[in-house]
């Protein structure tokens, strides 16, 4: 990984402890711009967020939703010079925000625990990168067994 991402990872990474933390379910992301050349002086970390869906009570809360809303309203082009990092593998939900707002670039934590819609965001061009982390492989398998009935709602069984 170059130093973009590892901004970008472990920027992500620190919002899913946070949301351990607060007993919340263990997903983070940022997005984080490129601007208008590849060097690292040029990211800009544009929105975090976390997997609030229990602290918050909310039905669509997941960590990429969370870090779309906290980067606000943003230019079309912002986002296509963006990537949006996740601690997991983005459910379907995400993935179709991600496809949405045209983000070229996802990279994930891990998906051993959970593979979402990763082939989908692939056949519509967008590059996906596992980087299989252990941290964040072991902060959701730590959750997961902790709290399981959580963990089924958060993905819909």
């Amino acid at each position: 990984m170059d130093a973009i991402d590892r901004l970008g990872l472990a920027t992500a990474l620190a919002k899913a402890r946070k949301s351990y933390q607060e007993g919340g379910i263990p997903i983070g992301a940022a997005l984080v711009h490129h601007g208008s050349s590849s060097g690292p002086g040029d990211a800009i970390v544009m929105g975090t967020g976390h997997n609030s869906r229990i602290q918050k009570s909310s039905a669509t809360l997941h960590g990429e939703i969370a870090a779309l809303e906290d980067g606000g309203r943003l230019k079309a082009d912002i986002y296509k010079r963006s990537t949006m990092y996740t601690t997991l593998s983005p459910c379907l939900m995400c993935t179709g925000a991600i496809l949405l707002y045209k983000i070229p670039r996802v990279v994930i934590g891990e998906n051993q625990n959970w593979v979402g819609g990763e082939d989908l965001l692939r056949s519509h061009g967008v590059e996906v990168i596992v980087v299989d982390n252990e941290e964040c492989k072991e902060l959701m398998r730590k959750f997961i067994q902790e709290k399981p009935e959580e963990w089924n709602e958060d993905i819909g069984e």
